[in-house]
Parts: structure tokens; sequence; C-alpha cells
């Protein structure tokens, strides 16, 4: 997906800043979180597709941060957004000092499924979850689509004990989503789509072909936030606007979309710098009383060089938002 003008890459690159922000504990297999930040005439914007990700796929990224840098963002209809903690896959015993970090959270996400781990160590993780949420607390799953349908519904049965507020992405495929949604209808754990969505051709399968009761929504991977705002408008299903790990800055357009979504059923899933030690900015987008301000931070030039990512790391990012932008540059051409 492409804007459908460009600014020139020399004004991209101008203010272009490549980070690495440290994680508390490790997330997606990774101890550090890298992204491009820079400056347009609407304030500061992020690139940070995941490293594994082909250019193909990462310029999409590319155009929701032209998008956000440069086009004004819908007006808000809400001044804050509710979030849920986020529990990476931890041992049970670490489970207190991670929700620590996510200061009024009434929900958490807990993420399960872990390569190399069992069934098992995800049920440990969500009961200390749940010992630690109290009855009131709410819990949802998220397993990135790490077990087939069977694999699912037996693990979805372990789990429905702990009265779990959705199941996120159980199953990679969307005939798969639909053929579980079908198994464990009975139980009333509604099933969200993530990858089905943000990595799909068709972002509107899953909804078509009801496979999910619930759409999770990220910007950077949709495009930017009026095509996030478009999808879920075409999709009529509601939606969480969630985090793909970004900087407080990326997260500040994950914001922009849930304050303009007419709706706004469950918490988002945008509180993920509490799993910094370290951001862009001075006073990093962390949870307070449960919920951020929708606000757009701004880094300072002693905040971005503490965070600096080491110089090979820079040029393998420059090089790549280069060639991200020749793709867009050519499907503007083409278009």
């Amino acid at each position: 997906m492409s804007p459908t003008a460009l600014p020139p890459l020399a004004d991209v690159l101008a203010t272009a800043r490549v980070v690495a922000l440290p994680l508390a504990t490790r997330f997606r297999g990774i101890r550090t979180r890298e992204a491009v930040v820079f400056e347009g005439p609407e304030g500061w914007t992020e690139f940070s597709p995941f490293i594994e990700y082909d250019d193909a796929e990462a310029a999409t990224w590319l155009a929701a941060a032209v998008d956000f840098g440069w086009h004004p963002t819908p007006p808000p209809l809400r001044a804050s957004i509710p979030v849920n903690a986020t529990v990476p896959a931890v041992t049970a015993d670490e489970v207190d000092a991670v929700l620590a970090r996510f200061d009024g959270c009434r929900t958490a996400k807990v993420k399960v499924a872990e390569a190399g781990q069992v069934l098992a160590d995800d049920v440990a993780r969500v009961r200390a979850v749940r010992a630690a949420m109290g009855p009131e607390g709410r819990i949802r799953v998220d397993a990135n689509g790490g077990w087939n349908v069977d694999e699912a519904e037996r693990a979805v049965h372990a789990l429905a004990e702990f009265d779990l507020e959705y199941i996120e992405q159980p199953c990679a495929e969307v005939d798969e989503l639909a053929q579980l949604r079908q198994r464990i209808g009975y139980l009333d754990i509604p099933i969200a789509a993530d990858e089905s969505v943000r990595k799909a051709a068709d972002p509107l399968r899953v909804a078509r072909a009801g496979a999910a009761d619930l759409l999770v929504i990220k910007a950077q991977p949709l495009g930017g936030v009026r095509a996030a705002l478009a999808l879920v408008a075409d999709a009529g299903l509601p939606a969480v606007v969630s985090s793909a790990l970004d900087t407080s800055i990326g997260l500040s357009m994950g914001l922009a979309v849930a304050a303009a979504l007419p709706d706004l059923e469950y918490d988002c899933g945008l509180g993920t710098a509490s799993l910094f030690t370290a951001d862009v900015v001075a006073e990093p987008l962390r949870p307070r009383a449960g919920a951020l301000a929708v606000s757009r931070p701004v880094p300072t030039t002693a905040g971005l060089d503490r965070v600096a990512a080491p110089a090979e790391r820079r040029d393998l990012w420059l090089q790549r938002l280069t060639r991200c932008y020749r793709l867009l540059e050519a499907d503007v051409t083409r278009g």
C-alpha cells in the first residue's frame, strides 16, 4: 500500500534517526527493538517493520509512517484510551514483576504457544495472571497462530477456567480459525484475528468468512491511520487497536486510530512502552491508571542520542528505508 503522494526521500532522511530500545524481558525472541523515527510536517513518525519482514511487506509500514508524518489525523472522539498489560511468555514466577510495569491496567494480554514451551507453561502463566489480577481482571491470550486446530481446541479447554475475554490468533489460517470457532462456540470465548488481518493479502477475508468475532488492528502494518480506520469500517466487526512493539512515537499512531474509532469496546494493546527500559522521549507513553492520554510525543536530540543504534545497524535500517521508499515510489508512478 502506498500513499497517493510521497515527500522527497531527502526530506524523510533529513531527520531520520535509528534507535535501539532495550526490553525489560525477552519478547518475540528479541531483547532490543530497533526503529527509524523521523519528522514530517505533522510531527514525528516511525518506521519499524520487524527485521525478518521482506521489503514488500515493510514498504506498507513506510507508507504508514509517511501518512502519519505528512497528513493530518482524523479528529479524535475521545481524549484517553484504556489499555491492557502485555505479559510475554515468561515463567509464572515472573508474572508479578511484568504486571507491576503496567499501572492500573484492568486487562492483561498473555502470550501463549511460545516455541520451545508446552501447554502446561501457558496454563501456569495464565493462572499466575489470574491470581495477580483477581476475579475482576480481564485476561486475553495471544497464540500468534502457533497452534493447529486440534491443539488450539485442547488449549482453549485447558485455559477456559481462567475466564478468558478472548483468544487472539489461535491458528494461522483463516479456514482453521473458522473451524475452531465452530468447535468452541458453546464455550462463548470469542476469537480475535491479528495476523489474518495485518499479514493477509485480503485483510477482510477473515471477516467475510465468519472466522473471527473481532479484529486486532495495528496501524503500521495496515498502511497508516486512515487505512486502519477504513478497514474497521469495511469489516463491520469490533476492533482492538494494538501495538507492533512500537516506540512511543509509533504508539501515538495507534492512539490516533483508537481515538478516531466510532466504537471502542475493548481495552487496547497500546501500553507496550512499559516493556522497554528506555524510549525515544523523556516521558514514554506508559499507562497511568490503566489508560493513555491521546497525545503525540516529541523526542529531544539528547533523548535520541541515548538510544541511538550502532553505526552498522543505522546503515542497515537507512538502506532498508530507502529500498522501501523506492517500492512506494514505483507504486505511485504506476498508479
